[in-house]
This record gives C-alpha cells, structure tokens and sequence, in this order.
C-alpha cells in the first residue's frame, strides 16, 4: 500500500482535548497549556502565515522556497509531536542557508537597519520573520526545560528561517522597485 492510500486523519471531532489536553503521536496526553504544545502552535501560526504569503502572487522561485520551508516546519512540529525524534539534519540547514545566500547575493548591502514595510507582499514576509523569532524563543525555552530537548538543528533552522525571511522581504521590495525605507536614528 502507498503512502497516498493510507488515511492518516479521518476525523477531525473527537472531544478527546474538551478538558483541556491533547495526545502527542505517541499516545502521551499532556496539558495543551504546556511549552511543547505552545510551541507546536506557534509553529502552526508561523506555517499559515507562511500559507497567507505564498498565496499572494509571489515570484514562482519564492514560493518553491517558501514551500520548502513549510514542509521543513511540519517536520518540526512532527518532532516535537514525537520525543526524542529527530527528522531535520544538517543538509536541511545547509539548503535554507543556501537558499538565503542566494537571495542576499542579489541585494545591495545595508547602511542601515531597514524598517518593515513596503510592497505588501515584503510587509507580510516581515511579520512571518516576527513569527518565526517567536517560535525559536519558545523552542529555547523548551528546550531550557529539564525534560524537554529540542533537536539543535531544528532550533537553528528557525533561527536561520528569520534571516531567510528577512533578505526576501527585501528582495521582493527590490523587484516591485520599492524603496527600502532605512533607519533614521534618533541624534
């Protein structure tokens, strides 16, 4: 049987979680106020932000970049779904990291911080980055709890995902020839 004739999720009401837990994949029901499911959600608003995004009319070598993300994403959360699983290895950091190098060989350098902003579609990227900084100050902290490791290479894809995000922002304001607007410091 294929991967495609199996039914993963047949039914999306099941009243297990109406008293405030939920089971991860391996059967363990925990409080859906713990760190490990608020970083399963944050993950979750970070991936739809994404989906917001990638919705957009987006240049067609973004979006494959973006899709790649979103699959990246829903490895984490299946390891996070999972203790002690790991899925993400050093070839997924080094393609997001390519990935980021390759957009940011198009750029100029920066003189300044650049504010978030521009075409809409830069400005959306922008707060998929504030999303994604919030996701990896969730999983250290997770982490940082006695019992709950985060596999390393997860953390720095969601680190390095931020800094992906952010050169594409700046791409996309660069090809809608939308001027950056740069920080103005205060004298």
């Amino acid at each position: 049987m294929s991967r495609d004739d199996k039914t993963r999720i047949n039914r999306v009401i099941t009243r297990t979680g109406d008293r405030g837990e939920t089971g991860l994949a391996d059967g363990t029901r925990i409080s859906k106020a713990h760190p490990r499911i608020n970083v399963l959600g944050e993950l979750d608003e970070l991936n739809s932000a994404l989906g917001v995004l990638r919705a957009r009319d987006l240049a067609a070598d973004l979006d494959t970049v973006l899709g790649m993300v979103q699959q990246r994403l829903f490895d984490i959360g299946g390891e996070l779904a999972v203790p002690d699983r790991q899925v993400t290895d050093d070839h997924d950091l080094v393609e997001l990291e390519s990935q980021a190098d390759t957009i940011n060989a198009e750029l100029p350098p920066l003189k300044e911080f650049v504010l978030p902003g521009g075409h809409p579609d830069a400005a959306w990227c922008h707060h998929c980055r504030t999303i994604a900084r919030r996701v990896e100050r969730q999983m250290v902290a997770l982490h940082a709890s006695a019992d709950d490791a985060v596999n390393p290479i997860s953390l720095a894809l969601v680190n390095r995902l931020s800094d992906l995000l952010f050169v594409m922002a700046r791409l996309i304001n660069q090809r809608h020839q939308h001027p950056e607007t740069l920080w103005q410091p205060k004298s």
